[in-house]
């Protein structure tokens, strides 16, 4: 299958068959929750849709590398119009055509999950950052277009995505390590701690690999400090509340990475946990805002 071309109905039929079942409220963070109008909801919705997909068949363990990469090609040219093999690539093609928006924050996503199906490793956190830039800023700049927000707000969305990001990949390090052979924690702060990658395959973390986790949370905190104006920046309400729900959530998850242990500790948030923290951000969030009017709230560096 490989080397052969692929017709419209073997893509579909294969892209369907590394579907991993996951939708979208087995997130750890909202998607296209009741925060945002429902005018936006279903093109939101068809963009978590096509990344569902495209992950999925980049996280699967049982497909080569090269069958991922034809499969996801055949989502590109479906994306851009040059084919109709993927039915939720022209479904949020049509999306993109009736909006008015660019499909280079799919395109984007595409080229991080090329990267899934052949890089197992991360040199450095520089080289994570880069990764996150196609795999987590495009889904929030993807959303800001649809509400038809300034561009203005990127530079605090991309912070917030990316610190999403590695917020899942340390959450789930040893189930990365395990199940996919892949590591997301930088190659160089492994070696100058003296952690071997083989330490993420056991039940719990050594000291030394959990000072690893903790150092890279607290580069995320920084990240989480960045993305922090980003619901003041944004002007539909709904989405700014949604965005300072995610906000508080992030925040938690990181300090908890802080102080547990994702190889043998949950450190993802019950239902009850993230229903507090949401309730807790919303009241808050008018407070936030008038003091964003009135010029108050501190402005993204």
């Amino acid at each position: 299958m490989t080397d052969q071309a692929h017709s419209p109905a073997q893509i579909r039929a294969s892209v369907e068959a590394l579907a991993s079942g996951k939708g979208h409220t087995d997130e750890n963070f909202p998607v296209a929750s009741v925060l945002i109008a429902a005018k936006h909801r279903p093109a939101v919705m068809a963009f978590y849709a096509f990344a569902r997909a495209a992950d999925d068949v980049a996280d699967n363990p049982s497909a080569d590398a090269g069958e991922k990469l034809a499969l996801l090609e055949g989502m590109r040219a479906s994306l851009s119009g040059e084919s109709d093999a993927d039915a939720k690539a022209i479904a949020l093609r049509q999306v993109q055509i009736e909006r008015g928006i660019s499909d280079q924050h799919g395109l984007d996503l595409l080229e991080a999950f090329r990267r899934d199906c052949t890089k197992r490793r991360y040199a450095d956190w520089d080289e994570l950052i880069d990764y996150c830039r196609y795999s987590a800023a495009p889904v929030g700049r993807f959303v800001l277009d649809v509400h038809g927000e300034d561009r203005a707000t990127w530079p605090a969305n991309d912070a917030l995505c990316t610190a999403l990001q590695i917020i899942n990949h340390l959450q789930d390090c040893a189930k990365d390590y395990r199940e996919i052979n892949r590591i997301y924690l930088p190659q160089d702060a492994l070696a100058a701690a003296g952690v071997p990658e083989t330490t993420l395959g056991d039940p719990a973390a050594t000291p030394a690999l959990q000072r690893v986790i903790n150092d890279l949370a607290r580069m995320t905190g920084v990240l989480l400090d960045q993305s922090r104006p980003l619901s003041g920046q944004v002007r539909d309400t709904r989405l700014a509340l949604e965005i300072a729900v995610i906000q508080r959530l992030a925040e938690d998850l990181n300090r908890g990475l802080m102080g547990r242990d994702p190889l043998s500790q949950r450190v993802h948030h019950s239902k009850p946990q993230a229903l507090a923290l949401a309730l807790g951000a919303a009241v808050a969030f008018p407070i936030q805002r008038l003091t964003n009017r009135l010029g108050l709230a501190r402005p993204f560096p």
